[in-house]
């Protein structure tokens, strides 16, 4: 992702921000700034592919968009127990911070998880205060980031669902990649995450 300082203790969202091409505009009253900053979402692409020079693949947008779809689709005895429309805002919230932190895998040994998880609270933090604080009284990015830190605290149903949902996103795509490359690539790691 860009000019990102691998070293755990220098990196910080601010220092990815600034280096932005178009850095967003902070502590307005318009979300324009923070639609800017989810446009790298779209362009960004799945990293654990290119291992298997899939180098056109899903985007983070793309694995979100899919997910949000598929919570819509839960089968009616499960649907009964959870709160849906809060399962697919959590699909579209759970890799929102890769908009700033990029990509990392389980696989990638220069970031480790708990590092991971600290930087996407930090750049959540940021969407949260420093471009949503000042829209709608800043509720709107306060809930986002109650969202966010519920599917990383993995505790409620609706998390739990989303988690196994995430899961089985990435295991249909594996299996479509290997169907577009006629069987010429192997993703059976992906089958056991």
């Amino acid at each position: 992702m860009g000019s990102q300082p691998t070293n755990e203790t220098s990196w910080s969202a601010q220092a990815v921000i600034s280096s932005l091409p178009h850095p967003p505009l902070e502590n307005g009253s318009s979300p324009v700034p923070f639609f800017h900053l989810l446009e790298r979402l779209k362009t960004t692409k799945r990293e654990g592919w290119r291992r298997f020079d899939i180098n056109h693949g899903e985007s983070i947008s793309d694995h979100m968009y899919r997910m949000a779809i598929m919570t819509m689709l839960a089968p009616p005895s499960l649907a009964r127990k959870l709160n849906i429309p809060h399962c697919t805002k959590m699909a579209l919230i759970h890799d929102m911070a890769e908009s700033v932190v990029g990509d990392i895998t389980p696989v990638d040994t220069e970031v480790t998880k708990a590092e991971k998880a600290r930087r996407e609270a930090e750049v959540m933090e940021y969407i949260s205060k420093t471009l949503l604080g000042g829209v709608y009284g800043g509720s709107a990015g306060e809930k986002m980031q109650a969202i966010f830190q519920e599917y990383e605290d993995n505790e409620t149903l609706e998390a739990k669902f989303v988690h196994d949902i995430d899961k089985m996103e990435l295991l249909l795509q594996a299996i479509e990649y290997e169907r577009t490359h006629g069987g010429k690539i192997q993703l059976t790691e992906f089958y056991a995450l």
